[in-house]
């Protein structure tokens, strides 16, 4: 039998130290709390209690059931061999530092994080090892083998340790995780950078890297563009898993696959909240710098109130406009030579004719149908139907000439709408 002492510490280990280094003051008080002789006397039970742990577990936990598999039995049995030995050695030497032990078990949550297993499974089978460990003492404390008195500190000890190994495991299955995804990231940034380059990357490239990427190819894409980028990454969007995005940048670029299948432009929108975005139309995937250029244009015309200010913009619903302002020096050029005659007209009239000109053209010429769309008497818009027959003369029967008056007047009317533009000079 063990005469009993205690080796307990005389002075506070943790008085003005950091916080590692209390939590080593812990663990060092309540391992010096068992008689030195102590492990000595359980080693000889060594073997049996790992032959009672791997059979529990083996039999307890799903996961490591694979009795038929010899290599991987020996592993489980190892790890527990393992972690009861480092235990032992942690009660005949307390004052060891007990980091190696942590970093030992930091690895096996590293492993199981790139196995890409979960870590429940794991920290199962340590509580089962610390249950039956428990068991076993407490059977040759009954057996006289060991002293009654050295159970409550055994047990709190014993559960130290466990909570030691569950949480730098965690802790390295943790950083295995988040560098797996930092890394997962990066390829998908790089994806992003391929799937939109000018010059096109070749399909093979995009492939490749795709796969890298756990990234399923699809048959098209759409880019697109949104102001999204101002908020801290854990208060940024969360979009549709299949998505690419890159919300650091600005603007932020979402890559949109198959972006024509049921319900896709709604959980774009939907995820980016009413913010400022701009889709670009549906391209193959070889060509997303196409669809990214056309997103980027209007999501500049959205900033400028040409297109709508906010909430998700198709660009499908505003190729007219999107082509028009291109070049608007070349639409400016086309309004002076086809709007001229407007020149002579002093503001605010010279406003009415345009807006009543271009709504003209729009309805097919149709007076009844331009008085309806301007809330005026029809008699009104006869009467600057009739200036205007005096200011442009035969050009207004001129099909060419009222394309271009249509194409320069749209323009002017945007601009003005948006508040950028006066009435044409």
């Amino acid at each position: 039998m063990l005469n009993g002492t205690a080796r307990r510490q005389q002075d506070d280990p943790g008085r003005g130290r950091s916080a590692a280094d209390g939590r080593a003051a812990d663990s060092y008080a309540t391992f010096s709390a068992f008689p030195a002789e102590l492990s000595g006397h359980l080693s000889p039970h060594l073997d049996d209690i790992v032959d009672e742990v791997v059979e529990a577990i083996r039999t307890e936990i799903a996961e490591y059931a694979r009795p038929e598999d010899g290599t991987y039995m020996h592993v489980v049995r190892t790890g527990a061999r393992q972690a009861l030995h480092d235990f032992l050695a942690r009660m005949a030497r307390p004052d060891a530092d007990p980091e190696a032990v942590r970093a030992t078990y930091r690895s096996i949550g590293r492993g199981e994080a790139e196995e890409g297993r979960g870590l429940e499974p794991f920290q199962a089978a340590l509580r089962v090892g610390a249950r039956v460990t428990w068991r076993r003492v407490n059977a040759l404390v009954d057996a006289r083998k060991l002293p009654r008195e050295i159970l409550g500190a055994f047990g709190e000890a014993l559960f130290l340790h466990l909570d030691e190994m569950a949480a730098a495991t965690a802790t390295g299955y943790t950083e295995a995780r988040l560098h797996a995804a930092g890394e997962m990231q990066r390829r998908r940034n790089r994806l992003i950078g391929l799937l939109t380059a000018d010059p096109p990357a070749s399909a093979e490239a995009i492939g490749d890297l795709a796969h890298t990427a756990r990234w399923p190819l699809p048959r098209e894409i759409a880019v697109a563009v949104t102001e999204h980028t101002d908020q801290p990454e854990a208060s940024r969007p969360i979009l549709p898993p299949e998505c690419l995005s890159r919300l650091d940048t600005r603007p932020g670029v979402v890559v949109v696959p198959d972006p024509e299948g049921p319900g896709r432009t709604r959980a774009i929108a939907g995820a980016l909240n009413g913010t400022r975005t701009a889709l670009g139309p549906a391209v193959p995937l070889i060509e997303g710098a196409r669809s990214l250029r056309w997103a980027t244009e209007a999501l500049g015309l959205s900033r400028r109130g040409i297109l709508p200010g906010t909430g998700l913009v198709r660009c499908a619903d505003h190729l007219t406009t999107l082509l028009l302002f291109r070049d608007e020096e070349l639409v400016d050029a086309l309004a002076d030579i086809r709007l001229r005659p407007l020149h002579r007209i002093r503001s605010p009239q010279r406003e009415r004719l345009a807006e009543t000109l271009l709504c003209w053209l729009r309805h097919g010429q149709n007076a009844s149908e331009v008085a309806a769309h301007l809330n005026v008497h029809p008699q009104t818009v006869r009467y600057r139907l009739r200036q205007l027959d005096e200011v442009f003369g035969d050009r207004l029967h001129d099909p060419a000439a009222r394309f271009d008056m249509q194409l320069a007047l749209r323009v002017w009317s945007l601009r003005r709408a948006a508040g950028e533009e006066p009435p044409p000079e």
